[in-house]
């Protein structure tokens, strides 16, 4: 039984990306699309729950093989290439069809190559302290988290808050849905660039937690607390959008390299690719 374990795991992910399309894209269930689209987000979450065990449970079981490699990735671009897309399909009403469907496309296309790029470019052996580019969990992570906080943000724009409230709920829901393209389209190039991103959960289960380690989990849970859902797209746009610029600014001379090794903290052993 403990054989298989990695693969039912690894399928589980996959059976989380199918799920999620049907459900962004049903017309049999009773649910408005904001609905639809916040269970479709929360399966993607799943999704990445059942890729991060399946490695673990392959190493633990000496399961691990060429052929659980190319189905994770197989799932992989099923849960976080395809379903995201789908999502940012069904979601981005307000802009014209073709722009959202080339978003949507393009968004695939560079998860498939970062996929391809990690299978091609990491040995068993790697020291998986960070990333290369932008995991692709991440990048569909940072889109569903943005249509998981839409319902709460609905519900901000009731009659029982004040119009201040409303009136920004209101503005907040309507800019998303300019704002989620861009944010897939700027994803997307960051998943085939070579920026170098932190594993922050293995640097968090490494060794003796620094002072700003800590610092930084107690802000993000007093954001969780003060935004509630809208915590989880600010922290995954800040996590896929702060290194890149952190380098930006070392090249313009505005930040030292040295914070910028210090922020990344995973420069040596060489970045692993990831997925």
């Amino acid at each position: 039984m403990l054989a298989v374990l990695p693969t039912m795991l690894t399928l589980g992910n996959g059976v989380c990306g199918m799920a999620s399309i049907a459900v962004a894209v049903s017309v049999n269930l009773p649910w408005e699309i904001e609905q639809k689209l916040f269970v479709a987000g929360i399966l993607i979450f799943v999704g990445m729950i059942f890729d991060a065990l399946d490695g673990s449970a392959a190493r633990m079981t000496n399961q691990s093989s060429q052929f659980g490699a190319e189905l994770d990735s197989l799932c992989d671009a099923i849960t976080f290439g395809a379903a995201p897309a789908v999502i940012l399909w069904r979601y981005s009403a307000l802009l014209p069809n073709r722009l959202t469907w080339a978003i949507g496309v393009v968004f695939t296309l560079c998860v498939l190559m970062r996929l391809a790029r990690f299978n091609v470019e990491t040995e068993e052996d790697d020291a998986h302290d960070g990333f290369e580019g932008l995991p692709s969990p991440a990048a569909a992570g940072t889109i569903a988290a943005f249509v998981i906080s839409i319902p709460h943000l609905a519900s901000l724009t009731s009659p029982e808050y004040p119009e201040r409230v409303q009136s920004i709920a209101s503005i907040a829901l309507t800019v998303f849905q300019y704002l989620i393209p861009l944010v897939a389209l700027g994803l997307a190039y960051l998943m085939v660039s070579r920026f170098h991103y932190p594993h922050l959960v293995q640097q968090w289960l490494r060794g003796r937690k620094a002072p700003h380690q800590i610092g930084k989990a107690l802000f993000a849970i007093g954001g969780i607390f003060l935004f509630n859902e809208l915590a989880l797209p600010l922290a995954l746009c800040w996590y896929a959008f702060s290194f890149p610029l952190k380098h930006l600014l070392v090249k313009a001379g505005w930040l030292k390299a040295s914070e910028l090794s210090h922020a990344l903290q995973a420069e040596e052993p060489p970045a692993a690719s990831g997925n």
